[in-house]
């Protein structure tokens, strides 16, 4: 019953896309990245109700002025700085425990190949990190979560797909991996 138990995530993940629409941009990301002062003070009224946010607003405006003369720095550059080792000590660490989470055994792979599996695994989900946050102050997070949850849903229904077809044609085993590590891509720049 494991693919009830998968497919229950991709209901979940169809039940948040329906509502996201409804839901605004965050007033930080609106006014610090995209500079729109009337969207930022509109997304506050919609997210916290009628009143006056102007001491929000004002701290947000220093914000913007402290960071004004801030370098914005590309993935090379950040892996280049050693102040932030510790923290990417903890990714990797994070990243390495998906070797550990068992979706490898999803696609009935022998065990010679698992290992392999796994380390796509880890692979997947460390390019999805790096091209996500390679891309996110370019298009938003509202983007990346529409587009991250569509891809998602797509990814696994064609999973669904490859998995009810492996037994009559074994290589669909190999392209359910495949899409395994699409889905973790497409989680991982989207939700």
């Amino acid at each position: 019953m494991w693919n009830v138990l998968l497919s229950f995530s991709g209901l979940v993940a169809l039940i948040q896309l329906l509502f996201l629409p409804f839901f605004p941009e965050s007033p930080p990301y609106l006014l610090l990245q995209k500079g729109d002062k009337a969207g930022c003070l509109k997304a506050m009224k919609q997210l916290w109700g009628e009143g006056n946010y102007h001491t929000e607003f004002d701290d947000m405006m220093k914000e913007k002025a402290v960071t004004k003369g801030t370098k914005i720095m590309n993935v090379l550059e950040v892996l280049k700085e050693p102040s932030i080792y510790p923290q990417l000590s903890t990714m990797l660490l994070l990243l390495l425990s998906l070797q550990l989470c068992g979706l490898s055994a999803t696609a009935s792979l022998q065990e010679s190949v698992i290992p392999y599996v796994s380390l796509g695994v880890a692979i997947s989900e460390l390019t999805s990190i790096i091209f996500c946050s390679s891309i996110i102050d370019r298009f938003g997070r509202r983007i990346l979560l529409w587009g991250g949850y569509l891809l998602m849903a797509l990814i696994l229904v064609l999973l669904e797909t490859s998995l009810l077809l492996s037994d009559q044609f074994l290589w669909m085993r190999y392209c359910s991996v495949i899409l395994i590590f699409l889905f973790i891509i497409a989680y991982g720049i989207g939700p």
